[in-house]
């Protein structure tokens, strides 16, 4: 190890990338970003042709496998996924111990206790990985609804046998079987979400794989990584932008002040897209749709002129992303708030799981280095001698 490497370079010769921004650090085949044009594909496939003719279900293959599956192949998966529809009694004792905490610090504790019930818990092989992905894929709507029914003093609902994943995460809320158009729409919300190339929580997965941790040891720390507000907390913020802005006539003023407030836009903005968020616009549309089928267009007008005050800014790449609609989407569903980042989670396992499966085939410690800038070689004072 070249343990001078640290301190060989000169201060000329070291160009930092702060937040790693533009650095690579692996190749992939899994999810191409161009931010500029704003095109998103998972394996070679535009997000625009899988929101609207794909399935979460069919896209969780996608991503996992890197190819379509024919209709055999998509059935065992489907059946994979409904068998693994259960959790460990003492998952749900655990949930109770902390069902006082916020629905992600639960979520990322009940994650790290299944790594407890897996016999192969020290399997790495692809198979083993792919196998547990499936399963916490069906695992984490079941906590995320699990917990939110007991912090109520309610039994959590059983998972449908039959339902499609989308359906079935609705079901669990409240146990009635969401309308088809409501679980169309929460099912193109998981497909805009399974993967988004090496964002903080994806880069989280890999470095903790990186180290040789096992599967959950990596899915938890992406939690972790998820839950800050800078990443996952977005959608959060809109819908309390929207309830400040009150009205679509108070938006544009509303605006104005937060902008010379020095204060962010929530929703708007992001670290890669400097175009239209292409995930977005699948949401726009749904929102629309569900607000005139709740009643309630007056969230979605609010939207619409907050996105036209914002309309000067996208000159300078600064466009509605993602989670300015998906906010939206969950609070006319009825959806706590606190819930909207688990959900974020629920869609994105599959993700994770293939950034995790890529790290392990060509496993290396992530390791990259800082930059020194304080004082060198001081003389150590005993402690009676210190001002």
């Amino acid at each position: 190890m070249n343990w001078g490497l640290e301190v060989s370079m000169t201060e000329k010769e070291i160009s930092l990338n702060r937040g790693l921004q533009g650095v690579y650090l692996d190749r992939t085949q899994t999810t191409f970003i161009d931010g500029k044009n704003g095109v998103l594909e998972y394996s070679g496939y535009n997000i625009h042709d899988l929101a609207e003719n794909s399935n979460f279900e069919e896209t969780s293959y996608l991503l996992m496998y890197g190819k379509l599956p024919n209709k055999k192949q998509l059935e065992v998966f489907d059946k994979s996924l409904k068998n693994a529809r259960k959790l460990p009694e003492k998952i749900y004792d655990v949930i109770e111990i902390v069902k006082d905490s916020h629905p992600m610090d639960v979520l990322r504790t009940a994650i790290s206790t299944l790594s407890s019930f897996d016999e192969d818990r020290e399997d790495f092989s692809e198979e083993a990985i792919i196998r547990k992905g499936i399963k916490l894929t069906s695992q984490v709507p079941m906590i995320v609804m699990a917990h939110y029914r007991m912090r109520k003093g309610l039994d959590p609902i059983e998972p449908s046998k039959t339902l499609a994943h989308a359906s079935n995460f609705l079901y669990m809320l409240e146990g009635e079987e969401p309308t088809k158009d409501t679980a169309r729409l929460m099912d193109i919300d998981f497909v805009v979400h399974a993967d988004h190339g090496c964002n903080a929580s994806a880069f989280t997965t890999r470095v903790v794989t990186g180290t040789n941790a096992d599967f959950y040891g990596a899915i938890t720390a992406g939690i972790a990584a998820l839950s800050g507000p800078s990443h996952g907390g977005a959608a959060e913020g809109v819908m309390e932008l929207a309830r400040d802005v009150g009205k679509a006539d108070n938006a544009a003023n509303h605006v104005k002040k937060l902008l010379s407030n020095r204060e962010r836009v929530m929703g708007f903005g992001h670290r890669v897209y400097k175009s239209a968020d292409p995930r977005a616009k699948h949401l726009k549309e749904g929102v629309k749709k569900l607000s005139k089928e709740k009643g309630q267009t007056e969230w979605y007008d609010i939207l619409l002129a907050v996105q036209e005050a914002m309309r000067p800014y996208a000159r300078r790449g600064i466009h509605a992303n993602v989670d300015f609609f998906a906010g939206a989407v969950y609070y006319l569903i009825g959806i706590p708030k606190d819930l909207f980042v688990p959900i974020f989670a629920v869609g994105r396992i599959p993700g994770w799981t293939i950034q995790i499966l890529e790290q392990m085939r060509h496993n290396i410690l992530i390791r990259p280095l800082l930059h020194y800038t304080g004082s060198r070689e001081k003389l150590y004072v005993s402690i009676d001698k210190r001002d």
